[in-house]
């Protein structure tokens, strides 16, 4: 009995009910979390997952993980305030974590502690080689264009990687969620910038071909158990493209009051999922019917386009632009619990 007391008084503890910032917080500036969360640079790789499930597979799955992914929001942003069925004391959960202390015990927020830290390091991993390569992309487009296309530009990205280093050195100075949201603004504009040009690379390059590329059952160029290994592939990278639940209760916890701010944070939910799915399905569905079997891993830095030179460096800058936003606002999940 003495550990269940144990557990209850950790569970109780509130982490945000004395916090000293103002919930200034709105549904344009949760839509900007989210989207800054959401839509990583992985968007330019989604056609390479259609490329492996096909027209009917690719569509389907995004429409599949965006269900769950909006089912899954609506859940975890209803126990934003939880109210503990044996006491009636109500707990404010400020993040993934303590919720899970909250609702299902002490014990078991140790084990989701280091699934969600995992997640923390996976993440910035995955940053920070995605934007050295975005950044290296940038030189070998140059590259490419002063000395054609056949031509040896390799690069290391070590010097890129040690860069973006130091840029989240300097950007991890900002307190906290509270103080970000300029920042989320600009990498989700980033976000769409680079979409768009990737989407319209894709459709250029479709109506320039005068056919759509691609199969109902995608690429059929491999054996079967390559197949299976390369659609569970496809699988991991959709899924890996919708994940912003562990961040959600922090971004609700910013919302401003008396609105309800559960009601505004599945308003934001909605429309950014929504919106995601869009572009996941054109920049994926243009990408693979503008190369088919040969569809690219990343449509700007695996080059699937050379020219316009300068539109590809643009596209990648605001890829490395957008991982420094990223990942502060990804990484705050690991201030709150």
């Amino acid at each position: 009995m003495a550990g269940s007391d144990s557990d209850n008084e950790e569970q109780e503890k509130p982490l945000l009910q004395n916090s000293p910032h103002t919930c200034t917080g709105t549904i344009w500036t949760a839509l900007a979390h989210i989207i800054t969360g959401v839509i990583g640079s992985g968007v330019l790789s989604l056609a390479w997952s259609m490329a492996q499930l096909g027209w009917i597979g690719g569509p389907f799955c995004l429409l599949l993980f965006a269900f769950f992914t909006l089912v899954s929001a609506y859940f975890i942003s209803d126990i934003h305030l939880y109210s503990n069925p044996k006491n009636g004391i109500t707990t404010m959960n400020g993040s993934y974590l303590q919720a899970v202390r909250t609702v299902l015990g002490y014990k078991n927020g140790l084990v989701c502690g280091c699934l969600v830290y995992f997640s923390v390091f996976k993440t910035g991993v995955v940053y920070t080689i995605t934007s050295s390569i975005s950044m290296r992309a940038i030189k070998q487009s140059n590259c490419y264009h002063e000395k054609g296309h056949e031509a040896a530009c390799d690069f290391s990205d070590t010097y890129y990687m040690l860069m973006f280093g130091m840029v989240q050195i300097l950007a991890s100075q900002i307190p906290n969620i509270f103080h970000t949201k300029w920042l989320s603004f600009i990498a989700s504009i980033m976000s769409f910038t680079y979409s768009l040009i990737g989407m319209g690379l894709a459709l250029a390059q479709v109506i320039a071909k005068g056919k759509i590329e691609g199969t109902i059952n995608g690429i059929s160029t491999t054996n079967p158990t390559q197949k299976i290994w390369l659609a569970a592939q496809a699988l991991g990278d959709i899924a890996f493209s919708y994940t912003f639940s562990l961040i959600l209760l922090e971004i609700q916890s910013t919302l401003k009051t008396p609105l309800s701010q559960k009601v505004t944070m599945k308003k934001a939910s909605t429309i950014a999922v929504f919106t995601t799915t869009v572009f996941y399905l054109l920049c994926g569905g243009f990408g693979y019917a503008a190369f088919g079997d040969l569809t690219p891993g990343n449509l700007l830095t695996g080059f699937g386009f050379y020219e316009p030179y300068w539109l590809v460096d643009f596209g990648n800058a605001c890829i490395a632009l957008h991982l420094v936003g990223g990942y502060q606002v990804s990484h705050e999940l690991g201030i709150l619990v």
